[in-house]
Order: structure tokens, then C-alpha cells, then sequence
């Protein structure tokens, strides 16, 4: 034992640069046996930060995968620029990516992490504000240069200068180490250090006892083509690992015990993902073709470009020119019979606003998946924003009323294209469902269901040479059309973007027909009500003050909630995730609370709609545009002053 700790003592002095005796190296063994230790944790957060091209979108993903199959719950927020080439060395530069990761139910990315890794001066300043007073911090020194301090707008190196104090600072030269551990594969300077991202990896492995040979599948799948690739990876990560358990690093190593999961088959999952899986699933079982027409666009563009790869499930995969002809595709596929899909963000839904209102008109099923990013314009097209709320509620020329849903987190993604694509099919109506950036790039934990144990669905179609057919007659309840297939004999009927003849589908203009069309269309919409869930309140069912919200933000307001109420607060939470038509016992609920606090990542758009469909109550409201999430902090806070008034 004192043999294997004086080589580490060696092997750390001289990696650290400095003159030592016996004595010294002694006491540095005896150090060390005392930290040898492994310390329980509950949760824990992990940043890492690095410039737009040291891979830390793929460094946090790999420590997801890890996480995954350690058996923790997680929850990953990626935070990145929206510049294709960011000013490198800068703090505008820094592409960061967090998780919150643990034993117990995790519903938020984390508001500071608990450790973060700085691969240069810029990643460290960026990222002060958003770690504890107490966190661990692991740079690379040799990036701490004169010129990236410069760069990253620091008068002294933040090393060395004290502003440090109270951090665990874990100084490693990871650029070098990097350069050493792969020189005997003679690859260049420039692909060597492509590879330091996975150096920062294997410390944090080793830090919370991870497997780190269970990444070498990646890197073997990943670059099969290039073998080179795959042995540098695989030395720079062992190298990473092997450094951080040498050198005594930390003053403790940690383990978090795997979540009380259900049984079940998990993985780890996108929001952008997940909607995939959920489009496939409605198509298998609605027994309908998927069709998807779609336009890149940050932050949506990772649907299309999942859904091309499943060709062997039927689907067919069109990128269009641009984001008009991608729904006029999906709504010509439609027509054709098949499950329609156009897929966006912000700026696109509104450039799809008229081709919306066709399918308003011609009463076929069609799905809009808004990925909703900060704007106005290009905005900040990383980020995310709630912003797009009353563009699909309204934003349609007409009176052109859709199905409006909104995903709750990463994992819901999948049940809620689902859910989209049954209301669609069976109502024979558009539905938009929104996302957001911080879901569709963000990932979870997620248990891959039995498809047939999901809800069936079961379009309105048309049997051949049907007598009672007319392309406009109404079921009683759902007010859906039938769906008549192009081809199916005795079934011709006339479709278009001008008003219809109520029951025959022929053209007209008469004054009354139209209005009554209107009304129909309305009321179909409206009656959907009755095929969704009611409103359910988490905490009490009536008292002081009800928090309101909607969309991506429930994991977060959850986690205040559930905070609050361990200390002993009345206060309870209602989270929409179906916004038209809203729950039929939205009004019962809003009227047993007295103060009703509206929190929402824009100006107030969901609280100036409740407004006008339930104008009798108050709401206040609280609203955050910075295109970040809302932190658990700042909401036990605003919720206590508020509830205090």
C-alpha cells in the first residue's frame, strides 16, 4: 500500500510541477489515505463549460448516458449560442450544458451546479453566477493564458488572484495530458485536442464512481469509419479517469444510489426525440401512413432529421424548400390519407398561418409541432421562450379556431404528439402542439411504454360505395366530417380553400351557410373538451393561493411547490397542458382559491387568455423573458412574498 501511494505521490508531483522530499511526500500519503473516501449524495449538479468547439454538448449528453445507466433520475438543460462560428475565447462564445441528476424524482435541469467544469477563461466567468458558493471547479490550466484572459475580459488571472476562495479548485493541465496520453498514435496537434472533452470526462467519471468503459460503445459506433478516432477517445477518456484517481484530486469521490424506478425499459431521451417516437407510435397505431413536411429550423430541426431515419415504419420524411411548401405536403398527404405532420419553430408557424386556415377549412387532420424559441425574428434561436401562445391561438386570418396542446417536459413529448395526432385524426381538425427549446434539447429519463397498451385511435374513414355518404355530414357528438380517401369508390367530393355547403361539400356563398359553418367549426373544437382530462390541482383543492401554469415549465413549478409545502404553506398548483379547448372544470377550480399567480416565460400571454374565456377572477402575474427557465429559487421566493402580501 505505501509502495502504490508513493508512485501516486510521485506521479502527482510531477505532474504539478514541483520540488519534494520524503517527508513531504510522506505526509502527502497519509493525506491521501484520509480522503480516500466515498461520499452518499441525494442529487447533484453538473455543468460543463466550454467554447462553442470543445464538445460540451456531446461531453454532457455522455455523462447522460452514464447517469441513465447508473439507474439515476435526470433531467439536462444544454445551453449553447446561437452563431455558427461564436467569437472564440469569448464569454458571448461559451456553450454550456447542464444536469441535475439523482436517487429521488428529479423534474428540473438544477438551478446552480454543485461542480463545473471550465475548459478556459471565458467558460469560467460565464458560468460563475450560476454555481454554489461551495462548488467544485475543474479547469484546464493551460488554457489560462495572458491572451484567453484578455479575451474573457479578466484584469488578473482568476487562479491565482483569491476570487476563488471557498471553491474546491482542481487545476489540471488537460490539453497537454491530452496531447501525452495519445502521442503514440502520431495524430496532429489540432485532432488530439478535439479529443480533451473526453479528458474532462473521465475526471467527472471517476468523481462519481462512473463506469467509463461503458462509453467505448459510443466511440466504437460513433466513428466505425475511423478507427484512429475511435483509439484516441477511448486513451484520452482512460486517461482523464486514471489522472483524477492518481493525483487525489478531490477531497472526496461521490455515489448517488439509483432511483426507485418502475420496472421497465428506459433510456435517455430529447423532447425533439421523443416527439419522434410519439408521431411513429400515432402512426402504427392509427393505422395511417406518417407523413412529415418540414423546413429546418432551430430549435425543431431534430424531428425531421429522426423521423428520415425510420423509413422501415413507413414513414416518409419531406424537406421542403421552405416552410410553406413543408404544410402544403403535409396537408396534400392528408387529403391522400395519411397522418400528417409539418414540424417548426416560431418564425416558421407563422409563415405556415394561411395553410393553417386551409386545413381549418377543409376540416383534415394535420399536426403542427411549434418548437418555441425566443423572438421576435431570429431572437435568440437557441433559447427558450413561451412566446408563441396567442400566434397559435389566434394567429390565423378568419375565424380559424385549432386545437391548442402544450408538452410538459422532455419525456411528456412523446405522449403529447401522440395525444396531438389521436385528437387530429378523430376530430378531423389541426392540432398545434407546442414544445420548447429547453424540452426539445433538453433530455430525461424515459420508460419506452407498450404501443398497445396507448390509448386506440380510430379515425372517421369512409367505407367504399357508403349510400349515406356527403363529404360535410356531421357525427352528433364529435361534429367530425368523414374522412374520405382519395380513390375509394363512390366516395368523389369536391375540397378546396373556399366555403363549403353544409352536408354536401359543394362551393357557397350564402350568407347563412357560412355562419353556420363558422359556428360548426367552433363547436367542433370546443367539444373536444369532452375527450380530454380534467384539471388536476396538486396540493389542495381550494385555499389561499393557486400557482398557474402551462407548458414546459411544471417541473420547475412542481419543485417549488413540493418545496413549499414541506414547510408547511397552503399552496397548491394547476398545470395546463391542454390550452383549446381548457379543461371543462377550469372555472370550478379557479373559483375555490383567492389569489390565482400566473407564471409564464413571456409577457402574459396564457394570463391575458384566461382573461377573456374566465374574465369573472383575478390573476396576477409573473413572468420571465431572458430565455432561461424559471430556477426553483426564485419562484419559493416570489411565491412566499406573494402569498405573504
Amino acid at each position: 500500500m505505501i509502495i502504490f501511494m508513493l508512485k501516486k505521490c510521485v506521479f502527482f508531483c510531477l505532474y504539478a510541477n514541483f520540488k519534494t522530499n520524503f517527508a513531504s511526500a510522506l505526509n502527502y500519503i497519509l493525506m491521501a489515505v484520509k480522503r480516500d473516501k466515498v461520499v452518499e449524495l441525494e442529487t447533484a449538479v453538473i455543468r460543463f463549460a466550454g467554447d462553442s468547439g470543445d464538445g460540451m454538448q456531446l461531453t454532457g449528453n455522455l455523462f447522460s448516458d452514464s447517469t441513465a445507466f447508473a439507474g439515476n433520475d435526470f433531467a439536462t438543460f444544454p445551453d449553447y449560442p446561437s452563431e455558427i462560428r461564436a467569437p472564440q475565447g469569448t464569454v458571448a462564445g461559451v456553450s454550456g450544458f447542464q444536469i441535475h441528476f439523482g436517487r429521488t424524482g428529479i423534474h428540473t435541469s438544477g438551478d446552480l451546479a454543485d461542480v463545473l467544469i471550465a475548459m478556459n477563461p471565458a467558460s469560467l466567468k460565464a458560468n460563475m453566477r450560476w454555481i454554489t458558493k461551495e462548488a467544485i471547479i475543474i479547469v484546464d490550466t493551460d488554457a489560462f493564458i495572458e491572451k484567453n484572459l484578455i479575451k474573457a475580459g479578466y484584469d488578473d488571472d482568476p487562479l491565482v488572484d483569491g476570487s476563488l476562495t471557498g471553491h474546491l479548485l482542481v487545476q489540471a493541465p488537460i490539453t497537454n495530458l491530452t496531447r501525452e496520453a495519445v502521442k503514440d498514435l502520431h495524430i496532429d496537434n489540432k485532432s488530439a485536442q478535439k479529443t480533451k472533452n473526453m479528458f474532462a470526462l473521465g475526471m467527472v467519471f471517476y468523481m462519481f464512481n462512473r463506469n467509463y468503459r461503458k462509453t467505448f460503445k459510443f466511440f466504437e459506433q460513433k466513428f466505425k469509419a475511423n478507427p484512429i478516432v475511435i483509439k484516441a477517445n477511448k486513451k484520452v477518456l482512460t486517461a482523464g479517469y486514471n489522472f483524477a484517481h492518481t493525483i487525489e484530486a478531490f477531497a472526496n469521490t461521490y455515489r448517488i444510489e439509483p432511483a426507485p424506478l418502475e420496472k421497465g425499459l428506459y433510456r435517455n431521451v430529447t423532447g425533439n426525440l421523443a416527439t419522434a417516437w410519439g408521431l411513429l407510435t400515432a402512426s402504427e397505431r392509427s393505422g395511417r401512413k406518417l407523413f412529415l413536411g418540414s423546413y429546418p429550423i432551430t430549435p425543431a430541426s431534430e424531428i425531421l432529421q429522426e423521423l428520415s431515419r425510420h423509413k422501415q415504419f413507413g414513414a416518409i420524411a419531406f424537406q421542403a424548400e421552405d416552410e410553406i411548401a413543408g404544410i402544403v405536403s403535409a396537408i396534400g398527404s392528408s387529403f391522400a390519407g395519411c397522418l400528417p405532420i409539418t414540424s417548426t419553430s416560431g418564425p416558421g408557424l407563422s409563415l405556415k398561418s394561411e395553410a393553417i386556415g386551409l386545413a381549418v377549412m377543409m376540416e383534415l387532420p394535420l399536426v403542427i409541432v411549434n418548437v418555441q424559441r425566443g423572438g421576435p425574428s431570429t431572437g435568440l434561436p437557441t433559447k427558450s421562450e413561451q412566446s408563441d401562445l396567442m400566434q397559435a391561438l389566434f394567429g390565423r386570418n378568419g375565424e380559424a379556431p385549432v386545437i391548442v396542446m402544450a408538452a410538459v417536459s422532455s419525456s411528456d413529448c412523446f405522449y403529447s404528439a401522440y395525444e396531438a395526432c389521436k385528437l387530429s385524426l378523430e376530430h378531423m381538425t389541426p392540432v398545434i402542439l407546442l414544445t420548447d427549446g429547453a424540452l426539445a434539447n433538453g433530455s430525461e429519463v424515459f420508460k419506452i411504454p407498450e404501443v398497445a397498451q396507448l390509448p386506440s385511435i380510430t379515425p372517421p374513414i369512409v367505407e367504399a360505395n357508403d349510400p349515406e355518404y356527403k363529404p360535410y355530414n356531421r357525427d352528433p357528438e364529435k361534429l367530425n366530417r368523414p374522412w374520405a380517401v382519395p380513390g375509394t369508390e363512390g366516395l368523389r367530393h369536391r375540397i378546396g380553400g373556399l366555403e363549403k355547403e353544409d352536408g354536401s361539400g359543394n362551393v357557397s356563398h350564402d350568407p347563412l351557410n357560412h355562419e353556420k359553418m363558422t359556428h360548426l367549426r367552433d363547436e367542433k373544437v370546443q367539444r373536444v373538451a369532452n375527450y380530454i382530462p380534467d384539471l388536476k390541482v396538486y396540493g389542495e383543492d381550494e385555499g389561499e393561493l393557486l400557482i398557474v401554469s402551462w407548458g414546459g415549465t411544471y417541473g420547475v413549478m412542481l419543485t417549488a411547490i413540493e418545496a413549499l409545502r414541506e414547510t408547511g404553506m397552503k399552496i397548491s398548483l394547476a398545470h395546463f397542458k391542454h390550452i383549446m379547448p381548457l379543461p371543462k372544470n377550469t372555472g370550478e377550480v379557479f373559483s375555490k382559491f383567492k389569489k390565482r399567480l400566473v407564471c409564464e416565460i413571456n409577457m402574459g400571454q396564457f394570463a391575458n387568455y384566461l382573461r377573456m374565456k374566465y374574465p369573472e377572477y383575478h390573476y396576477d402575474q409573473y413572468n420571465k423573458i431572458q430565455g432561461l427557465p424559471f430556477m426553483v429559487a426564485e419562484l419559493k421566493e416570489k411565491f412566499t412574498d406573494f402569498l405573504n402580501k
